[in-house]
C-alpha cells in the first residue's frame, strides 16, 4: 500500500509585538517556528522595544525587524504594504490593551496597527495584560468588536503575573501558541478525507487499583493517541479522545476529552462513545489483568517477604467494540517486544479488526514516552492489502501517515470495494 502525506508548504508568519513584559516569550515562539520550517518576520511597537531588543529577534529569525511606520528607506517600496501582503498569518503577541483599543477603533498610528488594517491575512490576537485591565469592560468591549471583525482572539492564561497580581491575563506558553499555529497550517494542507466522520481514540495507560494508594499500570504516556487525535481533526473529523488519568498532555484543539481510570471504565466510555462513531482507534495501553479484590485500606508491610495478589483478566476493550459495532472501522495497536509481526497478525484476526499498527517497544528510541515512532501496519485480508511500513519519524508524522491509510480503507469499506 502506498501511503503519502501532503507536503506542508513553507508558510510566512508575521509576528507583531506590542508593549508588555510577555515580549520575552516571543523569542522562544520565534525559535520554535523557525525550527519547524516557517519563515518568520517581526514588527514591533516602540513599547515592545522597551521589553526586548529588535536585535534579539533579528538574530533568531534572520530577518530585519521592522519598528517604524514612517521609515524613509522602507517606505520607498511602501514597506508597510509589502509586509501586509507578504504575510500568510499575522500574530499579535503579546497584544496590549492599548493596541487592542486602537485596532477595535480603526486607528493606524504605528506600524503594527497600520499593517493590521492593510493586510488580508488572518489576524490572531494573544492578549496579555494585568488581570484588572483584562477584566475592564472597555477592553472586553473592544475584544468583542474585533471578534465581530473576524480577528481570532485567544484567551490569556490565569496565574501569577509579573506585577505580583494573580488572575487572568498571562500570555500562554510559547509551545501552546506554536501548536495552535502549526495545527492551523496542517489543517489547511491536509486532505479532508475524514470530513464529517466521528473518530473515537483511546490513549494512555489504564490504572488498576490494588488498594486506595497503589495500582497496576504501565509506561504509556498517550503521545501517539494525542498525535492521532490532532491528525484526525486536521483531516476533518470530529474526535472523542478517551485518556487514562495519568496522561498529562494538553488536549488538542477541537477534541472532546473523556478521562478514565480502569479498563472497565475505558470499556464503558468506549461503548457509549462509539454508538454514533465511524472509526475506533485503540492506542491505549490497557492492563491485561486487575486485582480480584481491591483492598479497602492501604496494605501494610508484614514480616513476610512476599505479597501475593490474585489477578483476573480485564475485558478486551478492542474486541468488545469490534463485535458490538461491526459497522465501525476498527484500528488496533500492538506494542510488542518480540515476534512483533506474528503477534500483530494474530490480533488482527482474533479481534476482527480492519487494521493493526504494531511497533517494537524494546527499541527505546521509539518506545513509551519517545517523541518518535516506527510502525508496520497490517490490513485485514478482505482489503487485498498486506502491510505498510512506516519508517522512523516523529509521532506527528506517523499519525498523519496512519490517517491517510485509514482514509484509504474507509473509502473501500464505505463504497463496498471489498
Amino acid at each position: 500500500m502506498n501511503i503519502s502525506t501532503s507536503a506542508i508548504l513553507p508558510k510566512k508568519i508575521l509576528l507583531a509585538l506590542t508593549g508588555g513584559i510577555a515580549c520575552y516569550k516571543v523569542a522562544i515562539l520565534a525559535r520554535l517556528l523557525m525550527k519547524a520550517g516557517y519563515t518568520v518576520r517581526v514588527m514591533m511597537t516602540h513599547g515592545a522595544c522597551e521589553f526586548i531588543t529588535p536585535m534579539t529577534l533579528q538574530a533568531l529569525t534572520g530577518h530585519e525587524v521592522h519598528t517604524e511606520l514612517l521609515d524613509a528607506q522602507a517606505e520607498k517600496g511602501m514597506g508597510h504594504i509589502e509586509l501586509a501582503k507578504w504575510a500568510d498569518l499575522v500574530v499579535v503577541v503579546p497584544a496590549s490593551a492599548n493596541t487592542i483599543g486602537k485596532l477595535a477603533n480603526g486607528l493606524a498610528d504605528n506600524l503594527v496597527t497600520t499593517v493590521c488594517l492593510a493586510t488580508t491575512a488572518p489576524i490572531w490576537l494573544y492578549p496579555a495584560m494585568n488581570q484588572a485591565m483584562w477584566g475592564n469592560a472597555m477592553v472586553q468591549a473592544n475584544l468583542a468588536k474585533l471578534h465581530d471583525f473576524g480577528f481570532k482572539i485567544s484567551s490569556p492564561d490565569s496565574g501569577e503575573q509579573a506585577c505580583g497580581d494573580v488572575g487572568v491575563g498571562r500570555l500562554p506558553e510559547p509551545e501552546m501558541i506554536f501548536n495552535e499555529i502549526s495545527t492551523h497550517f496542517h489543517r489547511q494542507a491536509t486532505p479532508q478525507i475524514l470530513l464529517d466522520k466521528t473518530v473515537v481514540i483511546t490513549a494512555g495507560a489504564t490504572l488498576e487499583p490494588i488498594d486506595p494508594v497503589r495500582y497496576l499500570s504501565n509506561h504509556s504516556t498517550g503521545k501517539m493517541g494525542h498525535a492521532l487525535a490532532t491528525a484526525c481533526i486536521n483531516a476533518g473529523a470530529m474526535v472523542i479522545l478517551i485518556v487514562g488519568q495519568k496522561v498529562s498532555l494538553a488536549t488538542p484543539m477541537g477534541v472532546k476529552k473523556i478521562t478514565i481510570g480502569t479498563a472497565d471504565e475505558l470499556l464503558q466510555a468506549s461503548l457509549e462513545s462509539c454508538k454514533m462513531a465511524d472509526i475506533f482507534i485503540a492506542t491505549a495501553a490497557v492492563a491485561d489483568f486487575k486485582v480480584k479484590q481491591v483492598a479497602n485500606q492501604k496494605l501494610k508491610k508484614t514480616s513476610d517477604d512476599v505479597l501475593t495478589l490474585e489477578l483476573v483478566k480485564n475485558p478486551d476493550v478492542l474486541a468488545t467494540i469490534s463485535n458490538a459495532y461491526p459497522h465501525l472501522l476498527t484500528v488496533g495497536f500492538a506494542a510488542e517486544t518480540n515476534d512483533v509481526e506474528d503477534y500483530a497478525r494474530g490480533k488482527l484476526i482474533a479481534k476482527n479488526l480492519d487494521m493493526i499498527a504494531c511497533n517494537d517497544v524494546s527499541d527505546k528510541t521509539i518506545g513509551f514516552g519517545s517523541d518518535d515512532n516506527a510502525m508496520t501496519v497490517f490490513f485485514a485480508q478482505k482489503y487485498n492489502k498486506d502491510k505498510a511500513v512506516l519508517n522512523k519519524a516523529s509521532k506527528d508524522d506517523i499519525a498523519r501517515q496512519l490517517v491517510m491509510a485509514i482514509g484509504e480503507v474507509l473509502s473501500q469499506k464505505s463504497t463496498g470495494q471489498l
